[in-house]
């Protein structure tokens, strides 16, 4: 279960720390023995709100600190000070290093995984169903309850099931729960170990924990470095923007408050996402079904890259179009070919995306919708008060529904049915890499012939993501709303579609498995 649009405790302390290094970096004080206050400054006082030691809490805001500088966390077993590696060199300019999405390992609470427990819930029941059915003689009464012995326990789950008071439980660990990739388990001393092999950086884990042990790297600092070093700075960002600011904070309100943070410019990726739906469309009709049996959308990096890990026979498959982030970078450094471009979203994946070899010389830094609120605080920016800017008004309905689950098959949809009206179009989508999961092996079992098929890996779509701020359910809506209010509704009706072929020249996907 994810905890986004909720906010927590632990979103306070990750907006505190994206709050705190953003205004470090603004004051450009080189000092970075200064970035060991940053704790004190979060956790004041003398008594832990939360944990059983302040110095605990410290610690924990400390390897935060660490990660939001685009460090690795330090080794728990060696004394080092906060700032340890962190120098001119090696956060300035850097390029995003794996691991991306990492646990700090005295934060982990060492959750139970995969263990039925009975509950107080237990009214001690004459027919005692739970006890006949367990195949292992597990359950005995204690204490005129139910009691599960855990060595003799199989977690075949039938107890639970047969329970007529639901009292009997299964305790999952919420990160491995939440986790498609099957890509956490637990370490010797219970706490979760993060398979980086299996892990495609999807973030949902970061969401679904509840003691906020997991937390991604970010280039906050690096970013305002570059916007303070003169540099041309232009943020493109991503459809699920629409209301994550606050329901009063207009798209023409956001673009003023990101040129108040120091950005040159600012253009919707809706632009690149109406660019991919018209290839893939194209793709599509050249394609299904006489090279391919189906063809699967490529917009989302997570899904592309487990869909290429766990199903290699279908690689092909996946569509070799850009990403609208890519598409819009090409398209804006095509006209500022000396800008560095930041894609502002609320996707984690993005951030390993930017570091593919065809893709990093176009996108330099990546930003979470969180990330940027930090940097807006540590401005001190109203955005509800500030004046609107221009109308923002690039990219079309279609392009801006890709934040949303169904979007992207929709919109290429649309497309074909201008070029080809009498073409039959069967689409299936998936969110969450999980049902994305089971998508695929409807399609390996051949029932998918034919079919476009979207993969989203966070659960219901891009306005899910871990880098957003506002609940899903209230995102989608205001995302939708954008869409309808679009004076363009189709991609190839976009006034950046002859642009298509200079921006698609000399491209290749090169991320491979093993990466």
């Amino acid at each position: 279960m994810s905890l986004k649009g909720i906010f927590t405790a632990i979103a306070k302390v990750r907006r505190d720390v994206f709050t705190e290094v953003a205004r470090f970096a603004y004051e450009g004080d080189e000092d970075y023995n200064k970035l060991e206050e940053i704790p004190y400054n979060i956790v004041p006082g003398e008594i832990a709100s939360f944990r059983e030691s302040i110095f605990l809490e410290r610690a924990i805001v400390g390897e935060r600190v660490r990660l939001a500088m685009g460090m690795p966390l330090r080794t728990v077993n060696e004394h080092a000070p906060l700032s340890t590696g962190i120098d001119e060199s090696s956060v300035k300019n850097t390029i995003y290093k794996a691991p991306f999405v990492n646990i700090i390992k005295f934060a982990c609470n060492s959750c139970p995984d995969n263990v039925y427990k009975t509950t107080d819930i237990c009214r001690g029941c004459l027919a005692r169903p739970c006890m006949e059915v367990c195949p292992k003689d597990a359950i005995s009464m204690v204490d005129g309850k139910s009691f599960i012995d855990q060595s003799k326990c199989i977690k075949c789950g039938r107890c639970k099931s047969v329970c007529p008071y639901s009292a009997i439980v299964k305790m999952e660990r919420p990160c491995a729960a939440s986790c498609g990739m099957d890509a956490i388990s637990s370490d010797e001393f219970g706490r979760a170990i993060i398979d980086y092999d299996k892990c495609v950086s999807c973030g949902v884990c970061i969401s679904s924990c509840p003691f906020g042990a997991i937390a991604d790297k970010t280039q906050i600092f690096q970013i305002i470095e570059s916007i303070k070093s003169g540099k041309k700075v232009i943020a493109e960002i991503a459809p699920a923007f629409a209301g994550q600011f606050g329901a009063k904070v207009t798209p023409e309100k956001l673009k003023t408050a990101l040129l108040e943070l120091g950005f040159h410019d600012v253009v919707e990726v809706a632009i690149g996402a109406d660019l991919c739906t018209i290839e893939e469309a194209e793709d599509y009709l050249s394609k299904v079904p006489n090279k391919i049996d189906f063809m699967a959308t490529s917009c989302c990096p997570a899904w592309s890259v487990m869909a290429k890990k766990l199903f290699p026979e279908f690689k092909d498959n996946i569509s070799m179009a850009m990403t609208p982030m890519v598409f819009t970078a090409r398209f804006i450094k095509q006209e500022h070919k000396d800008a560095k471009v930041v894609f502002i979203g609320p996707c984690v994946s993005k951030k390993q995306e930017a570091t593919r070899n065809s893709v990093k010389s176009h996108v330099d830094y990546v930003l979470t919708f969180e990330e940027v609120m930090g940097m807006f605080q540590a401005k001190n920016i109203d955005l509800e008060a500030i004046e609107p800017s221009e109308e923002v008004n690039l990219g079309t309905g279609a392009g801006r529904g890709f934040a949303v689950s169904g979007g992207v098959a929709n919109a290429v949809v649309d497309v074909i049915k201008k070029i080809d009206p009498d073409r039959e179009m069967k689409i299936d989508s998936a969110d969450g890499l999980k049902d994305c999961r089971k998508m695929l092996l409807m399609a390996k079992a051949g029932k998918r012939d034919g079919y476009l098929l979207e993969g989203m890996a966070c659960p219901g779509g891009c306005v899910a993501g871990t880098g957003t701020i506002q609940p899903v359910n209230k995102s989608t809506a205001t995302v939708n709303l954008y869409k309808k209010n679009a004076d363009l509704k189709i991609a190839n009706e976009s006034q950046f579609s002859e642009v298509l072929s200079e921006l698609d020249s000399g491209w290749f996907d090169d991320w491979s498995i093993e990466k």
